[in-house]
């Protein structure tokens, strides 16, 4: 019985959203920009990485191929000659740009409602939460209270907070509450209690995730963010790819964020890492477990998380030229009828102006010892991305979405 592993490259877009104009996102092209930046020099930085893009892995599985099917335009130092395996590009249909969105469409569920966000003004939460998450939260108050980047605000704001025990809350052109404190001064099971808190007081606004941000370092020279992240998710509105194969008696691994992302519906074994060569590493281990028909999702968060929110074009290409060097050990513990496929939730462009997500088509990369090459062409919703892996692991289909397997 064949496996399936699906790994999330979290903010690869390739550009050419039909509908990015809507967001301010028009000319956004996450891979495109990056692989220009380098072509002129830009993506150069002394001990980390110089000259052209080199991703060869993953253009032999179509990488090139895709972004010249999205864009038109083909990204320097990728060609449009797949050598093996399959690909496309996807297109979300579900409204904004969010990681939850992005994530539950791949897997057969597109987002059918609004969700909520918080204004671009200071202050960015309105009076009556912060007065209730305060009194609820046994807090003194907070700081923050408004958008940012969380290595800027916990710099900008680290110090106050272990003098104070108020803890940061901010947020984003996402629908999310981020809540950071210092695990050590203020604690990490208290800050996991408030986001607790938190979530409960965020659910009647539609708040898609309040994410617990903990920091480490004693001033803000050295302030690190740890990985003991938690994000409190709201749940998908009906069964993903991830419930159906449980549901079947199949084994479901959740590597990274991916079992908050679904509220660990789903879910049968989580694994935890931190950093994408560990994530790496765990997924080769659960590869050497998983039985047949299972299920295995991975998210590759340093993408968005380390390189595009902080608009660091060496670090995102470094990072993608990193995973990149590693895919031929995952493709060797294939078995014969597995199925590896690599895609995105959406873009993190780190040329963009600003520090958000970036609204944005996808890659599908496909491969599998047996299955021939060629292009799936542009799909009309990330659910056609689950649909397949559906059909590959022999499971009825869903709802949403086709198989183009």
């Amino acid at each position: 019985m064949p496996r399936a592993i699906l790994c999330i490259l979290d903010s690869f877009g390739i550009g050419g959203a039909p509908d990015a104009g809507q967001y301010g996102d028009a000319g956004a092209n996450t891979l495109g920009h990056i692989a220009v930046a380098c072509a002129e020099g830009r993506g150069d930085r002394d001990g980390l990485r110089k000259g052209l893009l080199a991703l060869p892995n993953m253009d032999a599985l179509g990488l090139g191929a895709a972004a010249k099917l999205s864009t038109g335009e083909l990204p320097p130092g990728l060609s449009d000659q797949p050598r093996g395996g399959r690909y496309g590009v996807g297109r979300e249909v579900s409204k904004g740009k969010d990681t939850p969105s992005g994530h539950w469409e791949i897997t057969g569920v597109p987002v059918p409602f609004e969700w909520g966000y918080f204004p671009p003004e200071v202050p960015a939460f309105p009076a009556d939460l912060i007065e209730k998450f305060v009194a609820e939260a046994g807090l003194p108050g907070i700081l923050g209270n408004k958008h940012a980047s969380g290595t800027t605000v916990i710099a900008e704001l680290g110090e106050e907070s272990i003098r104070t025990g108020k803890p940061i809350c901010y947020t984003s052109a996402d629908s999310v509450f981020q809540i950071a404190a210092h695990e050590t001064h203020f604690g990490l099971e208290r800050l996991y209690e408030i986001c607790e808190v938190a979530f409960r007081l965020t659910a009647p606004l539609n708040i898609g995730r309040v994410i617990a941000r903990p920091f480490v370092g004693e001033s803000s020279s050295d302030f690190k963010r740890t990985g003991n992240r938690r994000d409190f998710a709201i749940p998908p509105p009906e069964p993903t790819l991830l419930d159906r194969a449980k549901d079947a008696g199949r084994q479901v691994f959740a590597i990274g964020k991916i079992s908050d992302i679904f509220a660990g519906h789903g879910v049968t074994h989580k694994l935890k890492a931190t950093g994408n060569m560990a994530l790496f590493d765990r997924t080769l281990e659960v590869l050497e477990m998983a039985a047949d028909g299972a299920f295995i999702m991975v998210n590759f968060v340093d993408f968005d998380q380390e390189y595009g929110h902080r608009r660091d074009v060496p670090g995102y290409a470094n990072a993608l030229e990193e995973l990149d060097r590693r895919l031929p050990e995952l493709i060797a513990r294939l078995h014969p009828d597995d199925l590896l496929v690599l895609t995105a939730d959406h873009g993190n462009d780190p040329t963009w102006h600003g520090t958000d997500h970036t609204r944005e088509q996808v890659p599908i990369l496909l491969f599998s010892p047996g299955l021939s090459a060629g292009s799936v062409g542009i799909r009309q919703t990330f659910a056609d991305i689950g649909e397949s892996i559906a059909h590959w692991l022999g499971l009825a289909p869903g709802r949403h979405g086709r198989s183009f397997l």
